[in-house]
Formats: structure tokens, sequence, C-alpha cells
């Protein structure tokens, strides 16, 4: 037996759930997907909506976890959190996803290295805005390593959140290295006046709301 098969067998996540819903952004919006959300976080962003998340859980072996995302017969798969990378196992989970021919995403805050992450996986790194409260947490060399098929979101709460993304984007060149969302922070920013400032500065970014919200509130499961 390898070692990479021993590692598997042995890999244990601490799961708060594991749903099935469409998604509700990125760029499979709409797509009806399997979510597999990880416990804990080491931010607390003031418009968190995953609180929940942040302990308790429970822990189960990889087998059991890939057992259940089958009975569901999905085509996408998205590991999301919390941070799901404060897992060790996560990148074992992820590449064991891909394994099995899912098409497959991780939802992460950019707080934490996306190295070694497997590259069939595309990231969606959400970077945290001053109004966050967790802008420090950024790191900065996760820049260098988003390609082509991953996304940055930056989730917006005011006027002062939006010209920081529009300058941090102009900054690093994320327009021209991946897709590149904006959202209204719920019930902290309108949506028309996001859209309004984007059309204003001819961002070439996307707008996006959150579809999920829009359909199930923050009903926990969706």
């Amino acid at each position: 037996m390898s070692a990479a098969s021993v590692g598997t067998d042995s890999a244990r996540l601490r799961i708060t759930e594991i749903f099935y819903s469409l998604q509700g952004e990125a760029r499979t919006v709409g797509w009806p997907t399997v979510f597999i959300r990880l416990t804990g976080c080491p931010l607390r962003c003031v418009y968190c909506d995953t609180e929940y998340a942040f302990q308790g859980g429970s822990l189960m072996p990889l087998h059991d976890i890939l057992r259940e995302v089958s009975s569901y017969d999905p085509l996408y798969v998205t590991v999301t959190g919390g941070e799901p990378l404060g897992q060790p196992d996560c990148r074992l989970l992820l590449s064991a996803l891909c394994d099995q021919g899912y098409k497959v995403s991780l939802e992460t805050s950019g707080a934490l290295s996306i190295a070694e992450v497997d590259d069939r996986v595309s990231i969606v790194m959400d970077i945290k805005t001053p109004g966050s409260g967790e802008m420090e947490k950024n790191r900065s060399e996760n820049m260098d390593l988003l390609r082509e098929k991953d996304e940055v979101k930056f989730v917006l709460m005011d006027r002062q959140d939006y010209e920081w993304s529009r300058d941090f984007i102009q900054r690093n060149k994320l327009d021209s290295r991946c897709d590149v969302l904006f959202s209204p922070a719920h019930n902290r920013l309108d949506a028309t006046t996001l859209a309004d400032w984007v059309l204003q500065d001819r961002l070439a970014v996307r707008l996006q709301l959150p579809l999920h919200k829009i359909l199930w509130g923050d009903a926990p499961g969706h």
C-alpha cells in the first residue's frame, strides 16, 4: 500500500454539514451542487453568515464523506466553510473528489495559502475588504498563484470597500489573471448602487447577487 493511500485511508475531517442545493454564486451559479461545509475558521468577518460553522461539527472519515457525496450523483461539488484550508486533510479531500470525476471548487478566504491545492480544483477566493474587519489576513502571495479558471470575490459593505477593491484589482492586475466578482454585503449595501459604481468606472468585474439568499434567506443547508 502506497504512502498516499495510507494518508487517504486515515484522513478525518470535521464536518458541519453536507447538503445538496443550487450554487448561489461564482461561475457555476444556479447549478445543482453538493456542498461540504468544513468546521472552523480563523477569521471573524463582521458580515459572516456561517458562524454556526465556527465550532462543533462531526469528525468523518474521508470514505464516508465520499459515500455521502456520491448519494446525490452530482456534477459539481463545492468545499466550503468556515475556512476549509484550516483543516490539514482538506487537500486530500479535494484531490479525492477530483479523482471521483466531480467538478470541484474550493471557497476560501485567502487567509491561508492555496499552494499545493490540487490543480484540478477551481478556487474561489474571498478577498477581505476594510469593512470586513479582517483585511490584514489577506495573503499577498496567494495572488501569484491564481489561474485563469480561478475567481476572486469581494464582498462590499460601502463606498470605501468599493474604492479599496477597485484599487486592489488594478494594483494586482487581477482582472487580467482571473474572473473578478463584486457582491454587495447582504442587507448592507444596495445592489443598484453598486451596479452604478461599476458602470461609472467601467470595471472589468462581474456583479453577482447571492442566489441562495434570494431564494432561501439565511437558512442553513442552502
